[in-house]
């Protein structure tokens, strides 16, 4: 190997346990080497000695190691409008090819291929997670996911005002998207409403509000106010309880 000589004959000349001698007949002179490394790569070269003169044989031993991440940004989570870049490390022999896509029904194919995705003014559509390829071909590709939260105000998708008979059940339904989830609360006029209040109850959920009147009287008609809040920012629908 190289210079090194690993055997003469029948007798071992190298110290390394994982070289061993397979064959010495008149027709096949074979080592092996176990456990092979990537410091085992190289020329290794063959020679028999003759009557007249030795002839010599070389063989180049190609190492291939598996694709390995070794580093990938972790999850993060960011303001809409805000910039994202994420990173993703292999190694392997032959140097693996990196991809990277997006994890949603929407997503069409790799959208980097490259070690590093760079995503400018991020929109909600893009939360999700990111997923990192590695390949070489030399055993299946392996693969992480990233994680990426986007946060942004509230936006009410669905508030309808609702007719109710006196005597009768009403609800009133305030639907809004937002991440981190809203807080809700609830006004009639500019009376903000408590829960427990006799005859209501409010039930908040992480994307809708529901205001239950389990028996509606002349003095709940009115017009109410959904406000919708989070940290980035808050927004509000009216709607009416009517007869």
């Amino acid at each position: 190997n190289r210079s090194s000589i690993l055997y003469a004959g029948n007798d071992k000349w190298c110290l390394d346990p994982r070289v061993v001698l397979l064959a010495n007949t008149k027709t096949q002179y074979s080592i092996q080497i176990q456990d092979v490394d990537v410091y085992d790569e190289g020329p290794y070269t063959c020679s028999v000695q003759t009557d007249n003169h030795p002839k010599t044989s070389r063989v180049h031993l190609i190492v291939q190691v598996s694709p390995k991440i070794t580093d990938i940004s972790p999850d993060i989570s960011i303001n809409e409008g805000g910039n994202v870049s994420l990173t993703c490390i292999a190694t392997g022999r032959p140097d693996p090819t990196i991809t990277w896509r997006h994890i949603s029904p929407k997503a069409v194919g790799f959208i980097s291929e490259d070690e590093y995705l760079e995503i400018t003014g991020i929109t909600r559509e893009q939360s999700g997670e990111y997923e990192c390829s590695a390949s070489n071909d030399v055993s299946a590709p392996v693969v992480q996911r990233v994680k990426v939260t986007v946060n942004y105000p509230p936006y009410i998708s669905d508030a309808k005002s609702s007719g109710v008979p006196v005597g009768q059940k009403g609800i009133l339904l305030c639907e809004a998207s937002a991440v981190p989830s809203a807080d809700f609360q609830w006004y009639k006029d500019d009376k903000r409403l408590a829960e427990g209040q006799k005859g209501l109850k409010v039930e908040n959920k992480a994307f809708f509000s529901r205001l239950t009147f389990f028996n509606v009287s002349e003095q709940d008609y009115g017009n109410y106010t959904c406000v919708a809040s989070n940290q980035l920012g808050n927004t509000n629908a009216s709607m009416i309880l009517y007869g």
